[in-house]
């Protein structure tokens, strides 16, 4: 196989498992660990993922999960991504739950994968020039007319078509119905609400969410891929919401844009984006740190920000915008993901800040 990219750069390695050309925007992850959640994670449909970690593979993958179950660590019924790059894949896992290798895995689904690059040298790429297409091809298929043959996902309404589901899901719970709004959620955050006793109304981006919002205590944005402009059908959904109801309002990654846009603030392309375990953000009314998980390309632009909403949490890396609050209403949103899955549990408190918010919005 060979990982070729758009400013014509081309890596050779090897594979052994499935065979055929694939386009995406090549992207890297820096976690040590969590590929299997990684992987999963809807928020990477469409893309090529490189995993910095020169091992991956070490704990193997469990066994598959049903379709309509929530069992993690996956993140969503199925692999997310278009192809896989790592420096060495591993073939002899060891973990008391896994039954399968990771390569045996992507096999099943009909991944494609590259072993054998220096993923140091195509990272420092990507971090000088920024994110680029890519296409993953046979070794023994002619680099141009692969290009032309490779299969890829339309980077539009059609992606986040793909990644939500078809019709609502609804996880009984306790009394306090929390809608979450799929645009390409990933399953921790709905198992991250029912753990704290709510019910989680799960449903479509594209459906009728001013009426689901009338009948739920609470609503969720969930994360997802894609540019959060292409959102346009969604963001004015929300605005017809906030103006309506008074009801908690809680943007996780993708939905910290779409909340952010909605409100009329402006979003802006990161040029490699935060896909990470140990992003450090800062409360910058407490000034209290914390160590996040994060998958994102674009972040909210904190100076176009109207008057009635501010910042919350700051990125100390690079000084990016990673929360807001409004000054006016119970609507507010992150840009890393509390839920984690992968990545520490230091910010998994905001959930329960949040249903105590709906609760008590709930009772008055």
């Amino acid at each position: 196989m060979k990982l070729v990219l758009e400013d014509g750069t081309e890596f050779s390695g090897t594979s052994s498992g499935v065979s055929r050309a694939i386009t995406g925007e090549v992207v890297f992850n820096t976690g040590m660990t969590g590929y299997i959640e990684a992987m999963t994670d809807p928020s990477y449909r469409g893309q090529i993922l490189v995993f910095t970690y020169p091992l991956i593979g070490s704990y193997g993958v469990p066994a598959a999960r049903r379709a309509d179950s929530l069992d993690p660590p996956f993140e969503s019924s199925r692999i997310q991504i278009q192809g896989l790059v790592v420096q060495n894949l591993v073939d002899t896992y060891s973990h008391h739950s896994a039954t399968r290798s990771l390569a045996e895995w992507l096999d099943s689904e009909h991944i494609p994968y590259i072993t054998g690059i220096d993923t140091r040298t195509l990272t420092r790429k990507l971090r000088e020039k920024g994110t680029m297409q890519g296409w993953l091809l046979p070794a023994d298929l002619d680099t141009h007319a692969g290009m032309d043959q490779s299969t890829a996902i339309d980077m539009s309404k059609e992606l986040f078509q793909l990644v939500a589901p078809a019709e609502p899901i609804v996880y009984p719970g306790g009394d306090l119905k929390i809608l979450l709004i799929d645009v390409g959620a990933k399953d921790n955050i709905a198992r991250s609400l029912l753990a704290r006793g709510a019910t989680v109304i799960r449903v479509p981006w594209f459906d009728d969410l001013v009426r689901h919002a009338s009948e739920a205590d609470g609503i969720v944005i969930g994360n997802g891929p894609g540019k959060p402009k292409d959102l346009a059908d969604l963001i004015d959904q929300l605005k017809q919401i906030m103006a309506s109801f008074n009801k908690p309002i809680f943007g996780i990654c993708l939905g910290h844009q779409i909340l952010a846009l909605a409100a009329g603030a402006d979003t802006y392309k990161l040029p490699y984006g935060h896909r990470s375990v140990n992003q450090p953000v800062e409360d910058q009314l407490t000034r209290r740190c914390y160590i996040t998980s994060q998958n994102h390309g674009f972040a909210v632009d904190e100076s176009s920000l109207p008057a009635d909403w501010e910042p919350w949490f700051v990125n100390l890396n690079d000084g990016t915008n990673e929360g807001i609050r409004s000054r006016l209403g119970p609507f507010f949103s992150v840009q890393f993901h509390p839920e984690s899955h992968p990545g520490p549990r230091d910010t998994e408190f905001l959930f329960d800040e949040y249903l105590r918010l709906v609760g008590v919005s709930a009772r008055s």
